[in-house]
């Protein structure tokens, strides 16, 4: 099989082997050759076309299924005084969801591609699972809103909103969730499963990183409805502050982990205008600053507490976006770089290396 997708030898990479049969083993030659710049400087590998489109998708997705499992999680654990939160949870899940199905036609450029998708169900297919995934998850956040809405008494007292009013709010719940988690977390698990050199390096942490942003940004966006609702009490306020900064620490830790762990691969978060993003955006703006203005606010008390709370969480949700951004826009320069591709390849025999030249 021939040609740059399949990481064929020529040019510098042909060369190496050249300098290596003539100059012996060792040396700076023979270790030059063991990952060179690919044929002809061309990618070893195709990059997705994914850009915006996607990135949002994997933005408005997650936020949709945590935000539908921590509605779950206050109406099953919660006190009385945090049913709103519940509420809040569910009117987010599906106002969240809704773009997602739009972004994704958008993207494969003719509806019917979209439809195409539910001709079979493949289950070692990220993308399949995903399709099939989303379209349930939406069945459930659709009937759970509807419930919703209709205890609210915004569906009137017709057929419609007698119906509705019968759905099993707390039920649902339950029974949607684990598709919610499925939707937070699986975009990461679908971009491991790809040859891209920085999405597969450290596969099995991309989905829990995904999925503790997910988490972080809907609980985020939870806060930032409550805070502007005087009504809320301080207790539930306290509660939800306590699960954002846990799932704030949460996603430090994983993408700490995830970063160290892609070794030379990771080089295109550290570089140019994408290691900004991930430096100020994402790890400053999206982890660190909330975490401080949280510790701030927690010592103060009346309209200051909540404008820092307000902050707190649009950096959170921006943070969240800008995870998305890096991880895809990184991944697309590691697909252009043929040293990172040979460099995977090298694991099973050569030494994991990449040249510098």
């Amino acid at each position: 099989m021939s040609g740059p997708e399949s990481g064929t030898t020529g040019g510098d990479w042909g060369e190496g082997r050249d300098r290596r049969g003539r100059g012996g083993s060792g040396g700076a030659a023979s270790d030059d050759a063991v990952i060179g710049p690919g044929y002809y400087g061309i990618p070893a590998i195709h990059k997705p076309h994914w850009k915006w489109l996607i990135i949002f998708y994997f933005y408005f997705g997650g936020i949709a299924g945590a935000a539908y499992a921590v509605a779950t999680i206050a109406d099953a654990v919660g006190a009385s005084e945090d049913r709103r939160i519940g509420r809040i949870g569910r009117y987010l899940s599906f106002a969240a969801l809704l773009p997602s199905p739009i972004l994704l036609v958008l993207d494969l450029g003719r509806p019917e591609r979209f439809f195409l998708m539910f001709r079979v169900l493949k289950l070692r297919s990220p993308m399949s699972l995903g399709t099939w995934g989303l379209t349930a998850f939406g069945g459930f956040s659709a009937l759970s809103v509807a419930a919703q809405a209709a205890v609210d008494g915004r569906l009137g007292d017709g057929f419609v909103g007698r119906r509705a009013q019968q759905l099993p709010i707390q039920a649902l719940g339950v029974a949607g969730t684990p598709l919610a988690l499925f939707v937070a977390g699986y975009t990461g698990v679908l971009l491991a499963a790809t040859a891209v050199p920085l999405w597969t390096k450290r596969a099995l942490l991309l989905g829990p990183l995904f999925l503790a942003s997910a988490f972080s940004s809907a609980v985020s966006a939870i806060e930032l409805i409550v805070a502007l609702m005087p009504s809320t009490p301080a207790a539930t306020r306290h509660r939800l502050t306590r699960l954002g900064v846990s799932t704030l620490f949460a996603e430090a830790a994983i993408f700490i982990a995830w970063r160290n762990g892609l070794g030379p691969t990771g080089r295109p978060l550290g570089e140019g205008a994408t290691g900004r993003v991930v430096r100020l955006g994402v790890v400053g703006g999206g982890i660190a600053l909330p975490l401080v203005l949280q510790a701030v606010a927690s010592v103060t008390t009346g309209g200051f507490a909540r404008i820092l709370s307000v902050v707190s969480s649009v950096s959170v949700l921006a943070g969240g976006l800008a995870l998305r951004y890096v991880v895809v826009v990184a991944g697309n320069t590691s697909a252009d770089d043929p040293r990172a591709t040979l460099g995977m390849t090298a694991a099973d025999g050569a030494p994991e290396r990449l040249s510098t030249h």
